[in-house]
């Protein structure tokens, strides 16, 4: 693989060129983490208004008609519903894992099969969040795990 930067004044904007015979997994996980870069959220946190970088977002959740967006260690509250956070983050390495949860599969340290055909991610902060059955095939695609015999 090549790397070419070309910096200089005659540039307005950051313009990213992928030049490849085709997109493998590894590719495929850059792009979603370029994607990410400059795509920001709106959040509120006691009284304030904030735009938070999607790369820095753990999971969304959405409990009794609200959503909440979980960093690391801070949890902010978020204006938008699960669906509009999914059409934002499409492309992304933010994928359903629930019908009340949105997961950045990039803070994914590691997964283990449950019971009824479910996993358990574990987090980089230590949480783990339960994939439901039904989202299990999106997940471990957006994670880059293969086939069944995967986990």
């Amino acid at each position: 693989m090549k790397l070419r930067i070309e910096k200089g004044t005659e540039y307005t904007e950051t313009e990213i060129i992928i030049q490849c015979p085709e997109v493998d997994a590894r590719l495929d996980a850059l792009i979603s983490q370029i994607r990410m870069y400059d795509l920001t959220i709106p959040v509120k946190k006691e009284g304030r208004s904030y735009m938070l970088s999607t790369d820095s977002l753990f999971y969304f959740e959405s409990v009794e008609e609200k959503t909440f967006a979980y960093q690391k260690e801070e949890i902010y509250e978020c204006p938008l519903r699960l669906y509009e956070l999914e059409e934002r983050l499409t492309g992304t390495s933010f994928t359903r894992v629930g019908k009340a949860c949105v997961l950045n599969t990039a803070v994914v340290d590691a997964v283990r099969p449950l019971l009824g055909g479910r996993l358990e991610a574990l987090l980089e902060n230590g949480e783990k969040i339960v994939v439901s059955r039904h989202y299990v095939p999106a997940f471990k695609k957006k994670f880059g795990l293969g086939g069944e015999s995967d986990v």
